[in-house]
C-alpha cells in the first residue's frame, strides 16, 4: 500500500509540474502573440501612409509642374501631334 501511495503521489507531483510547464508557456506565448500584433498595427498605419505619399507624389498637377519647370517640358501644340492608326501601331 505503501508503495502505491508513493507511486500516485510521484504522478500527482509530475501532473502538477506539467500543469504549471504549460501555463508558463502559453503566457510566454501568449505575450509574444501581443507584441506581434502590436508590430502588424504599426506596420499597417505605416503602409497606409506610405500609400498616401505615394498618391501625392504621382499628382498629375504635380508631374506636370515639375515637367514645365524643372525640366522644360510643355505640351505640343495641336498642329505637332500625330495621330497614329490602330492598325498601324502593331
Amino acid at each position: 500500500m505503501a508503495r502505491l501511495n508513493l507511486i500516485l503521489l510521484a504522478v500527482v507531483v509530475f501532473c502538477a509540474l506539467s500543469v504549471v510547464t504549460s501555463q508558463h508557456k502559453a503566457r510566454k506565448l501568449y505575450g509574444e502573440l501581443q507584441k506581434e500584433q502590436e508590430t502588424t498595427r504599426k506596420l499597417d498605419v505605416e503602409f497606409g501612409q506610405l500609400q498616401l505619399e505615394q498618391s501625392t507624389w504621382a499628382m498629375h498637377a504635380r508631374i506636370e509642374k515639375i515637367a514645365g519647370g524643372q525640366l522644360g517640358m510643355r505640351v505640343p501644340s495641336s498642329a505637332r501631334i500625330q495621330v497614329v492608326p490602330a492598325e498601324a501601331a502593331q
